[in-house]
């Protein structure tokens, strides 16, 4: 259940890069050939690249795609690479998940009590939307790597 789910994020990350796309041809075209420009258009950039950047994590992780220097774990064997994995899920991925999860939930709070919106003239408002990326990003990454666990778990005991 937990794959079905990154995975239908991935789908929707997929669609919103899609949108980004767009949007920047948009704005690029219209900026340099009509000489207009819209603060708003440029910020939903940077709150479609959020999406993007924060709910691919966990997509990430589930494919094995993600940053790790593999000087050394390469020549590991099976059973060493996936003690290393099980050891970095328990003692890295979930306890920094966990954390930026309950930061930033009062980070998200904070936002949409004061009804933050953006200072520039013309910029969006609802700033805690796009906030709430952070700690849902990081509840998906919990998720996935707790599925992780699980798989890594059953495959170490096998060998």
């Amino acid at each position: 259940m937990i794959d079905k789910l990154t995975k239908y994020t991935a789908y929707f990350t997929a669609f919103i890069l899609t949108l980004l796309v767009l949007l920047i041809v948009y704005d690029a075209s219209a900026r340099y050939l009509f000489s207009s420009g819209s603060t708003a258009l440029q910020e939903l950039e940077w709150h479609f690249f959020d999406v993007v950047i924060l709910l691919s994590i966990s997509y990430t992780l589930k494919h094995n795609a993600h940053v790790r220097v593999d000087i050394l774990y390469d020549k590991f064997s099976l059973k060493t690479q996936r003690l290393i994995n099980i050891i970095s899920i328990v003692f890295f991925i979930l306890p920094l998940s966990f954390l930026i999860l309950y930061i930033g939930i009062g980070f998200v709070e904070i936002s949409y009590v004061q009804n933050e919106m953006s200072s520039d003239p013309g910029g969006l408002t609802h700033r805690w939307i796009v906030k709430s990326l952070m700690p849902l990003s990081f509840a998906f990454l919990a998720l996935q790597a707790f599925s992780l666990l699980m798989d890594e778990v059953k495959k170490w005991r096998a060998l």
